[in-house]
């Protein structure tokens, strides 16, 4: 079931959601350019080998914005995210982030938890994450959405 399916459906502590993506050099320079973000860790293998890593790696923000897309289908709004960088993330490798809603309350302020791992089962990237949840009005709004199609969502 989709991530807004699910959201219509209700979220409730315990709701997890899984996301897997794969990061490559291209989407790494599409970040740079729209963040800025020219780090020679990014792009210079001299850099790199200067570090001690084995390769460029990718902005630890490109892999936390994982957990937007996880809340983007839900409709969170966010007022807090905090994440904790573990292991580097190299070019080509695939990420799976597992965001779980951990508390709820009647006025739809949330908070969840992600772990981000790699191919290797490796934790690369921790987040905590607080904000609203949608509520009545604001699911309806959802179901009206995916019931025509989901014409806005990138990702349908």
């Amino acid at each position: 079931m989709s991530i807004r399916l699910r959201t219509i459906a209700g979220l409730t502590p315990g709701t997890t959601f899984t996301v897997t993506r794969t990061f490559s050099e291209s989407q790494v320079e599409q970040f740079a350019d729209l963040t800025r973000d020219y780090n020679p860790i990014h792009f210079d293998s001299r850099f790199v080998a200067v570090k001690g890593l084995k390769a460029k790696i990718c902005h630890g923000l490109l892999v936390g914005g994982m957990v937007t897309e996880v809340g983007g289908q839900i409709g969170w709004l966010a007022s807090g995210m905090n994440f904790r960088f573990k292991r580097p993330v190299y070019m080509g490798e695939t990420i799976t982030c597992t965001l779980t809603i951990t508390e709820v309350d009647e006025k739809c302020r949330a908070r969840a938890e992600a772990v981000l791992v790699n191919q290797d089962g490796e934790v690369v990237l921790t987040a905590q994450l607080t904000g609203r949840i949608p509520g009545k009005a604001e699911i309806q709004v959802l179901k009206q959405m995916v019931e025509e199609g989901d014409p806005t969502n990138g990702l349908r």
